[in-house]
């Protein structure tokens, strides 16, 4: 019974004053604006307003009613504004999928400068997926995906944001910590830290000690990158991260990054999103912040040790 149009009416002659300033305002003809509001008043069973001269007065039904207005318009008018921001691809939400996990730390680089530009969209960030981070790109749990090793599949874009090489890090006073690299059997008698990741999913172990059959003497899981490189700095154990990590945290902690081989382990950085989505605007900015972010912090394998 209600609808929009009675309740702009009834504000606009609120502010404006008459009918004919509020039907100018509305771009309507007064008869039309006179119409709407008898029509109104039919189907209602009640007077909204009387006519005093060329100015009208609200009946209490009618006050009512523009109570009503002054309280649900600028809800609606605040509705109209998300809705056209979500058209343009300024309002809404980033969700992003993570399957690296030391790039939290890149990852905040990233964020920053993209809430600033962009402040109509919520980031999300997601860590654990039921079925793996592919399942939950495909199943729209998440819009991004974060990971090491991309998988090709119809309907899902990979676009590399970074290389970077795998290390060893070791703390500065670590038999290993001055060697050029190291092999799969000088780590037999080592702590091995690692995140919570199926080994099978390691480089460490996939690339380094699987292929020479051997394993570390003790193998532990720790989630946090700061408490895991707390433990390689006090000589608790050693762990395989990015390079470029294990430089920035040398800053603050007594560690070193040792090389994972003769010919180290590269590694690159994608980040994977629907096909049907890539043109999103929000989606695109945040890939191309991510690879100028991703440009500062390369570093390929053969650089300094």
């Amino acid at each position: 019974m209600i609808e929009r149009i009675h309740l702009d009416i009834l504000r606009r002659i609120d502010r404006e004053g008459s009918l004919t300033a509020a039907a100018r305002s509305l771009h309507l003809t007064q008869p039309a604006l006179s119409h709407a509001i008898r029509k109104l008043e039919d189907q209602a069973g009640v007077r909204l307003w009387t006519r005093e001269g060329r100015r009208v007065r609200l009946t209490p039904a009618g006050e009512y009613l523009l109570g009503a207005a002054k309280r649900l318009l600028p809800q609606l008018e605040r509705v109209d504004e998300v809705l056209a921001g979500y058209a343009a691809g300024e309002q809404g939400s980033l969700r992003i999928g993570m399957e690296c996990h030391p790039c939290y730390r890149w990852l905040l680089k990233v964020v920053e400068p993209y809430l600033a530009r962009w402040p109509g969209i919520d980031i999300d960030v997601m860590q654990q997926f039921q079925f793996g981070g592919m399942a939950a790109l495909f199943n729209h749990d998440i819009d991004i995906l974060v990971t090491p090793d991309p998988l090709n599949r119809p309907g899902v874009a990979f676009e590399p944001v970074f290389d970077y090489e795998q290390v060893l890090a070791v703390a500065r006073g670590h038999p290993l910590a001055d060697r050029d690299h190291v092999e799969a059997e000088d780590l037999t008698d080592q702590v091995l830290f690692s995140y919570p990741v199926d080994p099978d999913r390691l480089d460490i172990f996939t690339r380094l000690l699987g292929p020479a059959r051997c394993s570390p003497r003790k193998h532990k899981t720790v989630e946090s990158t700061d408490i895991m490189l707390q433990l390689v700095a006090a000589g608790r154990g050693v762990a395989a991260l990015p390079r470029w990590l294990v430089d920035e945290y040398a800053d603050e902690l007594p560690i070193a990054p040792v090389r994972l081989g003769p010919d180290g382990i590269p590694k690159q950085i994608h980040l994977g999103v629907r096909e049907a989505d890539r043109g999103e605007r929000h989606i695109a900015a945040f890939l191309d912040l991510a690879k100028e972010s991703g440009r500062s912090i390369s570093f390929p394998v053969g650089g300094p040790p």
